[in-house]
């Protein structure tokens, strides 16, 4: 997977995004990721990418055609299109379901806007889809395209030791995921649940599995509705539900 990022701040992003699991996987070449300063593509000595907007308000737009460059540009070093995505307030809420769509692209480039935002002729001719992180404002769109960058590129192959590091997770299924602990045994006087110390795999996994939707029902019943459950998970689901909701 590559993943390209126009931004005002590709000091910033790479800061992030050359740390840790991401930063290991794209030296070993599991992806690859490239921020792109968008004043390279401005027209004049002060590298402006912004002004003001038509019909007056408050604040700076940034500038249709640098943007067009830039992305032109990434579309001649990959030799085709990315799918363009505009990480935007106004966008879909970002969602795990849609990081696993998102993850069957093999490129993908994000603008990060500023200012009042993007000229609306940009993102009627170039912008595929548009999508947010959650109904707040940030001063820019680094935050959000390195929240994005961080979930689908922890997603391809080899960059996670297993697909099970994942699959396992809250929301890849519907679900929360299942209390997790480590040594010691006893920390405090709390033991670590016993099913977990016998080594009886098949016990754990059932283990796990209820506590997964214990946890969801207990602290997103919003997503029990759609969580894939059999019909004794759902009553108990369903049951902790009501008993918090009387």
């Amino acid at each position: 997977m590559r993943i390209d990022i126009i931004t005002l701040f590709p000091e910033m992003c790479s800061a992030v995004l050359n740390e840790s699991i991401i930063g290991r996987a794209q030296k070993s070449g599991a992806i690859e990721i490239n921020c792109h300063q968008l004043r390279d593509f401005a027209f004049d000595k002060h590298r402006r990418v912004d002004d003001a907007p038509y019909g007056g308000g408050m604040g700076m737009l940034m500038m249709a055609e640098p943007i067009a460059l830039c992305f032109d540009d990434i579309c001649k070093q990959t030799g085709e299109r990315p799918h363009f995505i505009y990480m935007s307030p106004q966008g879909k809420t970002l969602t795990q379901d849609k990081i696993k769509e998102l993850s069957e692209y093999d490129n993908i480039c994000l603008l990060c806007g500023h200012y009042e935002g993007v000229d609306e002729r940009l993102l009627e001719e170039y912008i595929d889809e548009e999508i947010s992180i959650g109904d707040y404002v940030l001063t820019g769109g680094e935050l959000p395209a390195l929240v994005l960058a961080d979930a689908l590129a922890r997603m391809a192959p080899g960059v996670l030791s297993d697909d099970e590091c994942f699959e396992q997770e809250s929301h890849f299924n519907g679900l929360l995921e299942y209390p997790q602990y480590t040594r010691p045994n006893v920390w405090r006087g709390k033991e670590v649940p016993e099913v977990l110390l016998s080594g009886h795999h098949k016990n754990i996994e059932e283990f796990r599995r209820r506590q997964s939707v214990i946890r969801t029902a207990e602290k997103r019943p919003d997503m029990i509705k759609n969580a894939p459950l059999n019909s004794e998970e759902r009553i108990m689901a369903e049951k902790i539900i009501s008993e918090k909701n009387p």
